[in-house]
């Protein structure tokens, strides 16, 4: 059953990082602040946030490291501190704390990895905390990796029965071959998948194709899915005060 409280917002590593690579202090204060402003408005948001192995990178800088997936887990183990310590002085500034929750593939299996998840999510938001998830890089390789943060969020949207998921881009949403954003789809609306983009852009391992298949199934779910730029300031305030911003994946009910 959806929980008419809960949203997914998603950001990815394009959306906090500058052009120069570096973690755009900036913006982390202003995705936190609309998550504090949810809150206030009765909201219960939980963050899915990319950054690690950016912000590894920007600690260690250089690595000598030559295997890729070892030099990973090195920057993202060094990331998800900075990354957390970041988010967490944001937050308490606001008088509102913030709980880290890495997951693997695992954890949405189904069994006791899956029931602990839920129990893990429940807890914190009866408790008023924002539970903030990530992959967790440093044990998750190949075969244990998600696609990207946006199938994370798919699956966290789905397993805390979400209302909404809002997945946060550098763009403005899906853009139509006349380039100009797709404002609605619906579930069984294919035709869209054929002007997008296979292409990624910057450090994020997902697109935007990614995204529309994640947006797509969750909308099929009872979860209104909306992709828009986390760039823009007020975004996700903007979505849920009802106004047209970015792509909008409606549900069956809609």
């Amino acid at each position: 059953m959806i929980s008419e409280n809960r949203m997914v917002v998603k950001v990815g590593t394009n959306v906090l990082t500058r052009e120069d690579g570096m973690l755009d202090k900036l913006i982390f204060r202003e995705i936190v602040v609309q998550l504090v402003k949810l809150k206030r408005l009765g909201w219960s948001p939980i963050l899915v946030s990319s950054g690690a192995v950016g912000a590894g990178k920007s600690v260690l800088g250089e690595s000598h490291i030559k295997e890729e997936a070892i030099r990973r887990q090195v920057f993202s183990a060094i990331g998800q501190t900075s990354l957390m310590k970041r988010y967490f002085e944001l937050f308490i500034e606001y008088d509102v704390v913030c709980a880290q929750v890495l997951a693997t593939k695992e954890d949405f299996t189904g069994g006791e990895h899956y029931q602990n998840m839920i129990n893990c999510f429940e807890g914190l938001l009866s408790e008023g905390i924002i539970p903030i998830v990530n992959e967790n890089d440093v044990v998750s390789l190949t075969e244990l990796m998600f696609t990207d943060n946006d199938e994370l969020a798919g699956l966290t949207a789905k397993m805390v029965n979400a209302k909404k998921l809002v997945i946060l881009s550098n763009v403005d949403g899906i853009y139509n071959p006349d380039k100009e954003v797709v404002s609605k789809i619906f579930t069984d609306d294919e035709e869209v998948k054929s002007f997008i983009s296979t292409e990624k852009s910057g450090m994020g391992r997902g697109g935007m194709l990614s995204k529309y298949e994640i947006a797509r199934q969750c909308a099929a779910h009872g979860i209104e899915t909306h992709i828009a730029n986390g760039k823009r300031d007020g975004v996700v305030l903007e979505i849920v005060s009802g106004q047209s911003v970015g792509t909008t994946f409606l549900t069956t009910n809609s």
